[in-house]
C-alpha cells in the first residue's frame, strides 16, 4: 500500500519505488542510488528519491500509529467496520487523530463526567423530542451524586456533551476546516504601543489577506511579528453563521420547538468558545507549517546554487578579513589551503598606516607569489579594497587578482570546535581570514565546515521548524558533496563525512591513515582503513579521486565495480585505458547496446562512456568576479539611475537581494527581474551569479536599496 501510495505521488512505476525502498532499507544511500543503481529504480534522480525516502518514513510513522490506534479502540470494543475502514483509508495524520479523538483516553472533562450522569442520553431525546422542554425532559436526569443537583447543571453538563460530539467528529471537522480554508482572512494588526518599537513590521499593522492566497514569506513576517511582540493575529470568517448551520446540518439537529432553541443556543455558544478558537488555531498552525516547508525550499535552493558556484580553483590566495579600529587580518594559504603567513594591518582609522600596511601586502604577495586577493565583504571592506588596488597600481611585478567575498559565516566557523581543532594557537579573528580565503578557492570544501543556517541565504530560516531544517540542509549539501567529488588526500574531515557511506568516525580514520602512509595511491587502499568494510567501500569509493596513482580511472566518477566494463570497452576499441580517456570522436562513435551485460547495463553503460569523455569533470560554473566601481563605496555614493555590477546574495519567493559594494544588499524585487512576468524568482537568478542592476530607490534612513534588472524604458 505504501509502496502505491508514492508510486502514484511520484508518477512513476510500482517497481521503481519497490526497487528504491529495497536499496534504501539496505543501506544504500541517495547519492549511490541516483547514480549507480539507475538500471533497478528506471533511472530515479536524486531529487525524486529524497521525496520517496521523506514519503516513506511519514507513511510508515503513520502505519505504526494507525496499528496502535485500531488497537486500542478495539480493546474499548468500539471499532465498527465503518470506523476501521476509515481508518485505513486516510493518509493524512491529522485525519488519522481526529477520528481517534473519540476513542483517545483524557483527563474527566465536564462532559465525561456529564456522561457518567447518562446525559449524553439526555442530549439525544432532546433531537428527538424538540418539542418539548429540556428543562422538562431533564429532570428525570438529577443526580447530586454524580454533580448534578438541579436542572441548570444538568442542562450545562448536557451542553457540554454536545459541544464534544461536534470537537471529536473527525468529518465533520474536515468539512469546517475545508470551509474556512476557502473564506478566512488573516488579520494582523499592531498592539497598542508597540508602533516604535516594531517599526519594521508597520506593513502589517492593519493587513488583512486570504488564508489561503498568503505567500510564505508574508505568512512567516507576520508570525516573526507576533513573537517579537508587536502583532496579534486572528481569522477573518466571512460568515460564521454559515459554519454553525453546516454543524446543525450534520448533526441533524431539529429546527423547530424549545428543544431547538435550546439546542442552536449551546451550538452557538461551543462555536463561540471552543470551535472557533480551534480551528483558528489549527489552520494558522497549518499554514504555518506550509510557510515553513516552502521558506526551507528557498533555503535548500539557494544553499544547493552557493555550494555549487565556481571555484577559483588552486591557487596561492591572501586572505583579508576587514575591520577598521580592529585592523585588517591577512593571512596567505598556499594552492591547497594550508596557512602560511599571517598578520593583523591598521590601514584604517585610528592608526591609519596606510603605507605600513601596503608594504605588509606587498612583502606577503612577493614572497609567496600570490595569485589571489580576496576580501570579506564586511565592514572596512571598500576601504581595504582601496588599499590593494592601490598596491596592485604601484606594483606591477605583483600579479594578483582582488575579489570581494562573502564573509557570511566566517565568524562562526572561526569560533568552532572544529576551526579550533584545525587551528589550535590561532586567534580566532585570523581563522575567519583563512576561511575567507578558502572560499574564494574552493567553495564547496570551506562552506561545509560552516552550520548551513550562519550562511544566510535563507528566508526566515532561525524561524521554521529548526530540526526539519537541518536535516533537509544536511541532503542538500550531501547531494552537493557528491555531485562534484572529493579529492581523497587532500580533503577534511567536514568534507569526507559528507561523502555517501561515510560518516565522522570513518573520516577521521581515513585522515589517521593518510597521515601514516603519506598518501593514497588507490581507492582500493580505503579498504585498509579501519572499520571501513566493503558496504562504505561500496557507497564512497566512486564519489573519492585519487589524481596520480596507480589506477587511472580512481580519478572518474567511474564506480570501481566498472572497471572491467571500462577495460572491456578499450579492448574492443583496441586501445589502452588510458587511450581511451578523453577521446571523444572515438567515444561517440560507440553504441552502449554493444556492452549490455547481466552486469551492466543501458543506463550504466551510457554514464560511463560520458565519464571517459571528461573524467572527474566538475558540474560547476566558470569562475567570474564582479567588477565593483571604486567611486562607489557607501550607499551615500549611489543615485538613482545608476547601472553597476554586483553579485548575487540571496534569492527569495520575492525577489533577489545583490552586493553593489556599499556595505547593503539591494534587492530587486520580483517585479524588476525581468521584462517578461515571474512567478519564480530561482528561474531567473541564483546566489552567486554576476547580474547588472540599476538603482531605482535609496533610503538611507531604513537603508534600503531598490534595484532593476528590466530594461530602461
Amino acid at each position: 500500500m505504501i509502496s502505491h501510495k508514492i508510486a502514484q505521488e511520484l508518477g512513476v512505476k510500482l517497481a521503481q519505488v519497490d526497487a528504491a525502498i529495497t536499496l534504501l532499507d539496505g543501506g544504500d544511500t541517495v547519492p549511490f542510488i541516483a547514480r549507480y543503481r539507475k538500471e533497478l529504480t528506471g533511472a530515479l534522480d536524486d531529487q525524486q528519491l529524497r521525496l520517496l525516502s521523506q514519503r516513506l518514513v511519514y507513511l510508515r510513522e503513520l502505519d505504526a500509529r494507525r496499528a496502535v490506534i485500531l488497537k486500542n479502540i478495539d480493546e474499548q470494543s468500539s471499532l465498527s467496520p465503518q470506523l476501521k475502514q476509515a481508518i485505513l483509508a486516510t493518509d493524512n495524520k491529522t485525519q488519522l487523530e481526529d477520528l481517534y479523538l473519540p476513542y483517545k483516553s483524557k483527563r474527566r472533562t465536564k462532559a465525561q463526567i456529564a456522561r457518567e450522569a447518562l446525559l449524553d442520553q439526555l442530549l439525544d431525546k432532546i433531537i428527538t423530542q424538540p418539542h418539548k422542554a429540556p428543562s422538562q425532559l431533564g429532570h428525570g436526569f438529577i443526580n447530586p451524586e454524580k454533580g448534578f443537583p438541579n436542572i441548570e447543571t444538568v442542562l450545562e453538563g448536557t451542553s457540554a456533551v454536545l459541544s464534544d460530539r461536534i470537537c471529536e467528529h473527525a468529518e465533520l471537522l474536515q468539512r469546517l476546516r475545508s470551509t474556512l480554508t476557502e473564506q478566512a482572512k488573516l488579520h494582523a494588526t499592531v498592539i497598542k504601543g508597540k508602533e516604535d518599537d516594531g517599526a519594521k513590521f508597520r506593513d502589517y499593522f492593519d493587513y488583512t489577506e486570504k488564508l489561503k492566497l498568503i505567500p510564505s514569506h508574508r505568512m512567516l513576517a507576520q508570525l516573526r511579528g507576533v513573537n517579537d511582540g508587536t502583532l496579534k493575529l486572528k481569522l477573518i470568517i466571512p460568515n460564521e453563521e454559515h459554519c454553525q448551520q453546516l454543524i446543525s446540518r450534520y448533526l441533524q439537529l431539529p429546527r423547530k420547538g424549545s428543544g431547538a432553541e435550546w439546542l442552536q443556543h449551546a451550538l452557538a455558544n461551543c462555536w463561540k468558545t471552543r470551535l472557533k478558537s480551534k480551528l483558528q488555531k489549527e489552520l494558522i498552525q497549518h499554514y504555518k507549517e506550509i510557510a515553513e516547508t516552502e521558506a526551507i525550499h528557498v533555503f535548500s535552493r539557494n544553499l544547493s546554487d552557493l555550494l555549487l558556484s565556481a571555484p577559483a580553483g588552486p591557487k596561492v590566495t591572501l586572505g583579508l578579513d576587514p575591520g577598521l579600529r580592529t585592523g585588517v587580518k591577512t593571512v596567505v594559504v598556499d594552492a591547497t589551503g594550508k596557512l602560511l603567513a599571517y598578520a593583523t594591518i591598521y590601514p584604517h582609522a585610528p592608526k591609519n598606516q596606510w603605507q605600513a600596511s601596503k608594504e605588509t601586502l606587498y612583502q606577503l604577495c612577493r614572497q609567496h607569489a600570490v595569485e589571489l586577493i580576496s576580501i570579506g565583504n564586511g565592514t572596512g571592506s571598500r576601504e581595504t579594497e582601496k588599499l590593494v588596488s592601490e598596491l596592485l597600481k604601484e606594483h606591477s611585478d605583483i600579479h594578483a587578482q582582488k575579489l570581494i567575498t562573502s564573509e557570511a559565516g566566517a565568524s562562526v566557523y572561526s569560533a568552532s570546535e572544529l576551526a579550533a581543532h584545525e587551528f589550535p594557537d590561532l586567534d580566532v579573528t585570523i581563522r575567519g581570514a583563512v576561511s575567507i580565503a578558502r572560499r574564494l578557492q574552493d567553495p564547496l570544501a570551506e562552506l561545509v565546515k560552516i552550520e548551513p543556517k550562519a550562511i544566510g541565504v535563507g528566508q526566515y530560516q532561525h524561524d521554521v521548524n529548526q530540526n526539519q531544517l537541518s536535516q533537509q540542509l544536511e541532503t542538500v549539501i550531501e547531494d552537493c558533496v557528491n555531485a562534484v567529488g572529493v579529492d581523497l588526500n587532500s580533503a577534511s574531515e567536514a568534507l569526507l563525512t559528507r561523502v555517501s557511506g561515510l560518516n565522522q568516525t570513518l573520516s577521521n580514520n581515513i585522515i589517521q591513515y593518510r597521515n601514516e602512509i603519506g598518501r593514497f595511491t588507490s581507492r582500493s587502499q580505503l579498504l585498509n582503513v579501519p572499520r571501513l568494510g566493503p558496504k562504505a567501500y561500496e557507497q564512497s569509493a566512486a564519489f573519492l579521486r585519487v589524481s596520480n596513482g596507480t589506477q587511472i580511472l580512481d580519478n572518474s566518477a567511474v564506480h570501481p565495480e566498472s572497471y572491467p566494463l571500462v577495460k572491456l570497452i578499450a579492448q574492443r576499441s583496441q586501445r589502452a585505458v588510458s587511450q581511451l580517456i578523453g577521446d571523444r570522436e572515438l567515444l561517440a562513435q560507440l553504441d552502449p547496446a554493444d556492452f549490455i551485460s547481466d552486469e551492466h547495463g543501458r543506463y550504466t553503460i551510457t554514464d560511463v562512456l560520458a565519464e571517459l569523455e571528461k573524467p572527474g569533470r566538475d558540474p560547476r560554473p566558470e569562475f567570474k568576479t564582479a567588477n565593483l566601481r571604486d567611486d562607489v563605496e557607501t550607499m551615500a555614493d549611489l543615485q538613482e539611475g545608476m547601472k553597476l555590477e554586483g553579485t548575487v546574495t540571496n534569492v527569495t519567493n520575492f525577489g533577489a537581494f545583490v552586493d553593489i559594494g556599499v556595505h547593503q544588499d539591494g534587492l530587486v524585487h520580483i517585479s524588476q527581474l525581468a521584462d517578461t512576468f515571474v512567478k519564480d524568482p530561482h528561474k531567473i537568478v541564483k546566489p552567486g551569479q554576476i547580474v547588472t542592476v540599476r538603482v531605482t530607490e535609496i533610503d538611507l534612513k531604513r537603508k534600503r536599496i531598490a534595484l532593476s534588472m528590466k530594461a530602461e524604458q
